[in-house]
């Protein structure tokens, strides 16, 4: 491995005003065989970044909690493809934004289908996100309705954009999900995860509220501004109160390869059992048949820009991960399993190569073009090397 031609790369990046400080790891199945931290963690302070940096890891929660569920789908506690409202009855009977009467009343119609784990795990099941779906926004804010219902009464109330199971949108889902758990395991999400995945991987360092220790390893979020200058700007996640699922983590390169590592070695790690390798391999297929993954149109350009990490190539999407189905551009086998954080943190998982990798900035708004091509260099440089 030619640990300086990556070296090189990340340091060209942030030197030319990429991010301020990244880390990055690459590794198979056996550990971890390169990484890396170059720059700062705070333009601020000066205050160098490092392999134990600790950041927000936002949306990457996302395939933690999709683990978490279907270790309770392999239980039997939860059906892939029975009825949400199983676990969560103020889904019994949504229904669907059909547009806005002129004074802005949501007009709603009863949903067709119904919403299933699977639907919600495939991001299928017709419910938006803010930043990216123009109505949602308006439609929450005229029916007194939070960005992530939290109670059965506010379920029943959330409108779907479109039917369950007839579009890929992304969306609060992965939330939901995160509540069906708590549902039905008895636990806070973060209790869960901590005795169910976290601790038997080592993941020392990840969970929903900092110590006192990781707050002083804490990577500074950084925001973007039009003309490329970078800077510190505060926004605290703040306390965890349950409910989540679908952002919400911090937590360290070390750690979060740890969990990739579990699922390219198909659910175990160090002897531990996390999932069976059946489970992981559904995980990785394409599980919305004829539906295609679509571009993230951003409605709030300082959370995020325009995403859609694969132009012009068919998209799906598993029970967790978005799917390439080509070679990519930076050399990704078909069949390779990614997502990212909206603080521009990505990894990839290729089961094909054996490889995944993990690339950490933290810088608002997302899909930044810059850290984006620091992403897609890191990895051909990985690949190239291995």
């Amino acid at each position: 491995m030619r640990h300086a031609d990556i070296d090189a790369v990340l340091r060209s990046a942030v030197a030319s005003g990429a991010a301020p400080g990244v880390v990055a790891l690459a590794g198979n199945a056996d550990g971890i065989f390169y990484e890396g931290a170059c720059g700062v963690g705070d333009l601020a302070t000066q205050a160098p970044i490092a392999i134990d940096s600790v950041f927000q890891l936002a949306s990457m929660t996302k395939a933690v909690t999709s683990v978490a569920a279907m270790q309770l789908v392999e239980q039997g506690r939860i059906g892939l493809n029975a009825p949400i409202a199983e676990m969560l009855p103020g889904l019994a009977a949504p229904n669907v934004l059909a547009g806005f009467a002129p004074d802005g009343t949501p007009l709603l119609r009863p949903a067709r289908g119904t919403i299933t784990l699977r639907h919600l795990l495939t991001h299928t099941a017709g419910f938006g996100y803010d930043t990216w779906n123009a109505e949602v926004a308006p439609a929450h804010t005229a029916l007194g309705l939070p960005r992530v219902p939290v109670t059965a009464e506010q379920h029943a109330r959330t409108p779907l954009l479109y039917d369950p199971g007839t579009r890929w949108n992304y969306s609060i889902a992965t939330d939901l999900v995160g509540q069906a758990v708590e549902a039905v395991s008895g636990q806070r999400l973060d209790a869960y995860m901590q005795d169910n995945i976290f601790a038997p991987l080592g993941m020392v360092d990840t969970g929903f509220e900092m110590t006192a220790s990781q707050t002083a390893r804490k990577a500074q979020l950084h925001a973007r501004a039009a003309d490329g200058t970078l800077t510190p700007l505060d926004l605290d996640a703040g306390p965890y109160t349950g409910g989540g699922g679908g952002g919400g983590l911090h937590g360290t390169a070390r750690d979060y390869f740890r969990f990739l590592q579990m699922l390219l070695n198909h659910g175990r790690l160090h002897g531990t059992t996390i999932l069976r390798p059946e489970t992981v391999a559904a995980m990785g297929r394409n599980q919305i048949g004829e539906i295609n993954g679509e571009p993230m149109r951003s409605v709030v350009p300082a959370r995020s820009n325009e995403a859609d990490f694969f132009p012009g190539m068919v998209q799906k999407w598993g029970l967790g991960f978005l799917i390439n189905t080509e070679t990519t551009r930076s050399g990704r086998s078909p069949g390779g399993l990614c997502w990212a954080g909206l603080r521009n943190t990505y990894y990839w998982i290729d089961p094909t190569r054996g490889i995944a990798g993990v690339l950490l900035t933290q810088i608002l708004p997302f899909a930044d073009p810059r850290v984006l091509d620091m992403l897609w260099a890191f990895e051909r440089a990985v690949y190239a090397a291995e």
